[in-house]
């Protein structure tokens, strides 16, 4: 490949025919694309470094005609077509295996809109027709230095995102931030307030879910760009996060099926998985808000998070009191009842207690508990439903039916009963003992 980039001239590029700039991997046709499209962004850069995507997510820019364009390859190949903003003429053809977008181009050529993007490696334009690279601000020469450089700071300002996107991408890429772009994202951090709450979380859920994405969130950190959004985030919080990225190493290591469920969501929540959910996730997240739960809720609430992510949170900070306590005991009921309070949040509770200390070997028995879904401690199952119960002690509707029923379940998890007869047995006894206790 030729390195020799420069602001004023244009590099042919050999494609490797797998390669995301070669139009023999997209969905469509390169007949459909106007002689004057030009292949921009992320997709570009990536393609540069050698990084492959199993899902492509392309990006044009067009002169004139992007909507129009758009919508007749979406017609031709009868894929799913929307208009994201008509007044900027931006369309997004959805493929099954993906998403091109089409947008007008900023400014009056390609060389005033490249210049309009936040970093010199995302601002490389690629003209499929001629396999040329469009290069005015060095990019390449980024690329190979491997490092964040602002285009200018004019254009981080135009959308303070990018002051935490640099961390991002940085993390993302394994680069360094450029000084002066660092210096500057210093300088401007109180603007990163005025963003909307998504877009921020969006942010730190990529930094919150790799190993990767700590020491750049340490980073933002100091550099105050968290300030406004978990205002009572720490140096402590942020080693806590870094010992969560240990704690999982360990269970990845130990205990696969645990570290899966770790990194996965609630199974009936799985399309939008992709949205950055997953216990380990919350795990941090419990490290960076508040220790009380009503102001980490309310922390969490600006941030947008989702009710089941908010009740996670605070599940895991009320129970984490007592999980050495839990873990240390042989109490069958205890553990029982330890399991009712946490529930799904219990991957999210491990991890957060191992970074504070507690270590594998003293909870693995709750590990082992929770990854069997026969064991009637973490995961109890009704030997006999409450109408079977009133029929056979000829009960009628009442809150004793449910006292029953939990009776029998709390007797199931400490082994004196395993069957539908035993149930029925016990609770007979055990409504014959509250009788004669009243």
């Amino acid at each position: 490949m030729n390195t020799s980039l420069n602001c004023t001239s244009s590099t042919v590029l050999p494609v490797a025919s797998a390669s995301v700039l070669s139009p023999q991997t997209w969905p469509f046709s390169l007949d459909w694309l106007p002689m004057d499209a030009y292949l921009v962004g992320g997709n570009v850069r990536d393609a540069l470094l050698g990084r492959k995507a199993e899902y492509l997510d392309l990006d044009f820019v067009l002169p004139s005609q992007a909507v129009e364009t758009a919508q007749k390859i979406a017609q031709h190949y009868q894929a799913g077509y929307v208009v994201l903003d008509a007044d900027r003429q931006i369309a997004r053809v959805v493929f099954e295996r993906a998403t091109v977008d089409f947008a007008l181009q900023v400014g009056d050529s390609l060389d005033a809109d490249l210049h309009r993007r936040d970093f010199t490696v995302n601002a490389i334009a690629y003209h499929p027709h001629t396999h040329q690279l469009v290069d005015p601000l060095q990019g390449y020469d980024d690329l190979r230095q491997q490092q964040i450089r602002m285009v200018a700071p004019e254009n981080l300002k135009d959308d303070p995102l990018r002051l935490l996107r640099a961390y991002r991408q940085s993390a993302q890429l394994s680069f360094t931030l450029d000084p002066e772009t660092q210096e500057t994202i210093q300088d401007l951090a109180d603007l990163l307030s005025q963003v909307a709450p998504e877009r921020v979380q969006a942010e730190l859920n990529y930094l919150l879910g790799t190993a990767a994405g700590t020491q750049r969130l340490a980073m933002a950190w100091r550099d105050r760009l968290l300030a406004g959004w978990l205002p009572h985030a720490t140096q402590r919080g942020l080693e806590l996060v870094a010992g969560i990225d240990k704690a999982t190493e360990q269970l990845r290591d130990r205990y696969p099926d645990f570290f899966a469920e770790l990194t996965n969501w609630l199974k009936d929540q799985q399309k939008v998985s992709g949205m950055g959910r997953s216990w380990l996730r919350v795990a941090k997240l419990t490290c960076l808000v508040a220790d009380d739960p009503p102001l980490a809720e309310q922390e969490l609430w600006t941030l947008k998070y989702s009710r089941l992510e908010v009740q996670a949170v605070l599940t895991v900070l009320r129970s984490l009191s007592l999980l050495p306590e839990i873990a240390a005991q042989p109490s069958r009921r205890a553990q029982y009842y330890f399991f009712r309070k946490v529930g799904n949040t219990f991957p999210s509770l491990v991890v957060r207690g191992m970074a504070q200390g507690l270590s594998l070997e003293t909870i693995a028995p709750l590990i082992e508990r929770f990854l069997n879904p026969e064991d009637p401690v973490a995961y109890p199952k009704p030997l006999v439903s409450g109408r079977e119960l009133m029929q056979a002690l000829n009960l009628r509707p009442s809150p004793e039916v449910g006292r029953l029923l939990e009776a029998i379940q709390v007797a199931q998890a400490e082994g004196a009963i395993a069957d539908r007869t035993a149930a029925i047995q016990f609770a007979k006894r055990y409504a014959e003992d509250g009788a004669s206790a009243n």
